[in-house]
């Protein structure tokens, strides 16, 4: 037990080293910066519209703003994000309130205010929203941490000594194992370990072989016999994808907190929308309204009145309090009776300690995606759950950590890193439906120690090009070439213009060469921001065929997805042979396995190959005959 509690008191301080570094950036780049240059770099939007207002669960005022100037220009505000509203407004009293995104797109965001009532000035014209340190975030990981560190002789306290490897987890015996005709080997007997599992089931996922399927159908099992399920994942996208996916499986679910995305198919499962489709609402609605309409004749009283003024208005504030009091005592007997009646809960890492949830435990906690999650941040779920199965791939993008300090001593090491190492017993699911077999076979070797196998399906699928070439892999040599790498002087990223010329040579050949009925989705990627932004903006004149759908980010923003083929831009061209971040080879596993027929790897093997890693993808290539020089390509 004190080898448990003292490794949680060090990821606490290294939490707390975290913590201090994400605020010196806040404050070195956004804080202290004007206005306009918080506008340019899309951490403040001013000036809004507000194009709707009203008052969410609990009697949170929330509006729907969407900005008026730098329309579509890329922006940081997401999901979760905390911002602040403030008005420039001359009258405005009270000038700021802080709140949450619900979510956001292009030039439009919904945001929840953290308190109520709504602010009188945000109709006064003037007022924008400012990105936030989320301080909230921080303070959750926390409280999980030494909630999970003073837990005695509590199921809490044998689930933390059991996932730090102290105590051996506990398995029944199934009476009959399930075989679910529509998952390979590997993923029922992932299944049937989840179904045994009386503590802990760990479910290692490589890039294709169906993680959030196989967790999917255990879930379905498990709410055969389980009373709600909570589900989590670190993302609000993650946890859309979840939401989606179980409520395919004819699972009532209830999706809690923030959403990415505003389709019907996720709005639906949300908390609020199920809500608000209760006939019970009605009554809720009605209430909320006498409230608001109170509250707006008390607003009328601004400045100059006197004592009979000012005691009506304290009265009207009272009776709009009571109203939304008796609101919200009825809407949380209504949230109460939802969240009983469904199967599964789904919400992020840190909204597991959402109001609703609070005194709430369930028998099991299930997190996908867990190789993405802080580990402080896993605990927050945990500390309300009976047993625990962790989903995910440490092998590919780990979590963000700014603090190099932090980074150097473990924070960076995940919870289901350690349940890896330390477990007896962990699932690896061993069967990828996305790729080639020559796609998948360096990242197999290097990271699976060939455990992995190609299914049929996918195994020896190309592109069926007319000029016949049987090639699902390319790595395209810049050595020599002159391609030297650049860089941006502000933001410090590298681009490399060149490598953009061949790439686009190379594109443009490959749509040539393909039956002109073919829909085909292609997606650029770069380790390299600048890089992208640069291809971005030579691309947006291209025209391409309407069969051909096109995607250019970086690595982190094609995480879990997948396209047919696949363009990876290296950059780094110098005579030092500097590489930089390349080294985080894991970001260049999950660059590799996005390709599902077809992968073009770019690249200058005199500066690559003084490293291992990519010495040993040059040798692979050059062993499976998919090795040619740029020089094949410049006019």
């Amino acid at each position: 037990m004190k080898k448990s509690i003292q490794e949680l008191a060090d990821t606490l301080q290294l939490l707390e080293i975290e913590k201090e570094e994400e605020q010196r950036i806040y404050e070195e780049t956004i804080k202290n910066k004007t206005l306009d240059e918080r506008k340019k770099m899309g951490t403040s939007w001013y000036p809004l519209e507000v194009k709707k207002t009203g008052y969410a669960l609990g009697d949170f005022p929330f509006l729907i703003v969407e900005r008026t100037t730098l329309r579509d220009e890329r922006h940081q505000f997401q999901a979760g994000s905390v911002v602040n509203l403030f008005s420039q407004h001359p009258d405005a009293e009270g000038k700021e309130r802080k709140g949450v995104v619900h979510y956001s797109d292009r030039n439009k965001m919904k945001i929840i205010l953290y308190s109520s009532p709504m602010p009188h000035w945000v109709t006064d014209g003037k007022i924008g929203i400012d990105l936030l340190f989320d301080e909230r975030t921080f303070k959750e990981m926390e409280k999980a941490l030494i909630q999970v560190m003073e837990a005695k002789g509590n199921r809490l306290a044998e689930l933390r000594e059991i996932l730090l490897g102290h105590h051996a987890p506990s398995y029944r015996e199934l009476a009959r194992p399930l075989e679910i005709p529509s998952l390979n080997v590997s993923q029922n007997e992932a299944v049937n370990t989840i179904l045994a599992a009386e503590d802990v089931a760990i479910i290692h996922g490589p890039p294709g072989t169906g993680k959030t399927t196989t967790i999917v159908q255990a879930i379905k099992q498990l709410a055969k016999v389980e009373n709600t399920i909570l589900v989590c994942a670190p993302s609000n996208a993650a946890t859309d994808l979840l939401t989606e996916r179980l409520a395919e499986q004819q699972l009532h679910v209830v999706r809690i907190g923030n959403i990415s995305r505003v389709d019907e198919g996720i709005l639906e499962h949300t908390l609020d929308a199920q809500l608000a489709a209760h006939p019970e609402s009605k009554t809720i609605k009605k209430v909320k309204k006498q409230a608001q309409e109170i509250r707006r004749q008390a607003g009328k009283y601004r400045r100059k009145f006197g004592f009979q003024e000012r005691q009506q208005r304290r009265e009207l504030y009272q009776e709009a309090k009571e109203l939304a009091n008796w609101a919200v005592t009825l809407e949380d007997r209504l949230i109460d009776q939802l969240l009983t009646q469904a199967n599964v809960v789904t919400c992020t890492l840190v909204g597991a300690n959402n109001k609703y949830l609070e005194r709430s435990t369930f028998r099991t906690v299930v997190i996908d995606e867990a190789a993405q999650a802080l580990e402080p941040a896993t605990w927050i779920p945990i500390a309300k759950a009976g047993k625990v199965l962790l989903a995910g791939d440490p092998l590919q993008l780990p979590p963000t950590v700014k603090s190099i300090e932090a980074q150097r001593k473990g924070l960076s090491k995940t919870l289901i890193e350690k349940c890896i190492d330390r477990l007896p017993r962990v699932n690896l699911l061993d069967t990828q439906y996305r790729m080639h077999e020559k796609i998948m076979g360096f990242s197999n070797a290097q990271f699976y120690q060939g455990k992995l196998k190609a299914h049929d399906s996918v195994r020896t699928t190309i592109l069926p090009l007319t000029d016949g070439r049987p090639d699902a892999l390319e790595f395209i040599d810049t050595a020599g070439c002159g391609f030297q790498e650049q860089q941006n002087e502000k933001t410090l990223s590298r681009f490399n213009p060149d490598e953009y010329t061949l790439l686009r040579e190379h594109l443009l050949k490959l749509i040539e060469q393909l039956p002109a009925d073919l829909e085909l989705s292609i997606g650029i990627i770069s380790p390299y921001k600048e890089q992208v932004l640069y291809i971005q903006g030579q691309m947006e004149t291209e025209d391409y065929p309407d069969t051909v759908s096109l995607s250019i980010n970086t690595i982190d923003g094609f995480q879990g997805q997948e396209r047919d083929v696949i363009y990876i831009s290296l950059v780094r061209s110098n005579e030092k042979g500097e590489i930089g971040f390349l080294k985080d080879h894991r970001r260049m596993n999950v660059a590799m396995t996005r390709a599902k027929k077809k992968l073009v790897v770019i690249g200058d093997s005199a500066t690559l190959g003084n490293h291992a890693f990519y010495r040993s993808f040059l040798e692979y290539c050059e062993r499976q005959e998919a090795y040619g020089s740029a020089w094949e390509w410049m006019v």
